[in-house]
């Protein structure tokens, strides 16, 4: 069965960097559009990256531009956020997602593989 498994988060100070990593298996991780998202509690998932399958194309929210890196590895099926120059508005559960059927990667209510999360703290 489809599965994403993330790991990498932690507690840092404001200025330091995070390499968040998911896991995937049980689906063809070459042909997923994947992405790192997040959600503040009481509030509905926003996108924080997204690359498409090959890793052509890559969409930043604005806040992580110029700061965080999205990439994947294909073959180890594999999916990295870095993350650097944090802030305390960065603190938030960090998911993992992938879109397991063909389509546009801006689609976002398309993305129907989820991880667990895993929580980024960023202290001032």
């Amino acid at each position: 069965q489809a599965r994403l498994v993330e790991s990498g988060g932690g507690s840092v100070q404001t200025g330091g960097s995070l390499r968040l990593s998911c896991a995937a298996s049980g689906f063809s991780v070459a042909s997923a559009c994947m992405g790192w998202f997040r959600q503040p509690p009481g509030k509905e998932r926003e996108r924080v990256a997204t690359i498409s399958p090959a890793g052509g194309v890559i969409d930043y929210a604005n806040s992580a531009k110029g700061r965080f890196t999205i990439s994947r590895d294909n073959v180890k099926k594999t999916l990295y956020l870095q993350m650097n120059s944090l802030t305390p508005e960065d603190t938030d559960m960090y998911y993992c997602a992938a879109r397991g059927t063909v389509g546009s990667c801006g689609t976002w209510s398309a993305f129907n593989i989820w991880g667990q999360g895993t929580q980024v703290t960023v202290s001032s």
